[in-house]
Formats: C-alpha cells, structure tokens, sequence
C-alpha cells in the first residue's frame, strides 16, 4: 500500500510539473534570456563560458547549482570576494544590476536550465524576495 501511494503521489507532482510548470517555466526562461543579453553576456560570455580567472563560468556551474541562494542574492545585490567554480578561484566584483525581483527569477531560471545546468525546481518571485542582502 505504501507503495502504490508513494507511486500515486509521484505520478501527480509529475503531471502537475508537465502540465503547469513547465509552460511557466519557459516563459520565464525567455524573459530570462532577453535579461541575461541585456545584463549578462558582456562579462559570461553567449554561452556562459565567462572568463578564465576573472568572469565564473555559469555554463556547467557547480557553485551555480550548489549554492542557489547564494546565487540570486549575488544578481539580486551584486557580490566580491573568492568564489570557487569549478576547481577555479574568482575574485572579482559583480555590482548590482538593479533588476526587480521578477527579473531575478527570470535570469536565474535561465542560467540555471541552460548550458548543460538542469534544475529541479524553478525560481519564484516569492523565493527571490525572501533572499536578503547580509
């Protein structure tokens, strides 16, 4: 019995996901990726690629998928210091881009469900307003 309801329950959030999520996480990956041209691909590069010691990559980001708080706090706030991504230590600034918290969402949904990053779980504009600057 415990089985079949874990199977039941997993079957439901699966089709919840396909038929309610995924078209409004496509939306919010298309505002995201007029967002990250307008804000992002000078420093990260078309791909996301950044570059070598002085721009993180977010192509295959292992801080990106790790450290996801982190993350929306960094676009949300701007962010210094040494960040490991990779193997590879970055030390640099990235100033606020003053987006609104929805555009966050938008971004990060993006960056996180391209290049080779996949996420379980899309940002909302709920979660990025619950990020706080420290």
């Amino acid at each position: 019995m415990k089985t079949f309801l874990l199977a039941y329950f997993a079957a439901v959030a699966g089709l919840y996901m396909v038929l309610f999520q995924e078209p409004e996480l496509k939306e919010s990956m298309e505002r995201g990726r007029d967002i990250y041209a307008d804000f992002c691909v000078s420093c990260h590069l078309e791909k996301g690629e950044g570059v070598l010691n002085t721009f993180p990559p977010l192509a295959n980001s292992d801080f990106l998928m790790n450290n996801r708080e982190q993350s929306i706090r960094g676009i949300k706030y701007g962010q210094q210091g040494v960040m490991e991504v990779n193997g590879v230590k970055y030390n640099n600034v990235m100033t606020a881009l003053g987006l609104e918290d929805e555009e966050v969402a938008d971004v990060m949904n993006f960056i996180l469900n391209s290049w080779g990053n996949t996420s379980d779980t899309m940002v909302t504009v709920e979660e990025v307003a619950g990020v706080q600057k420290k």
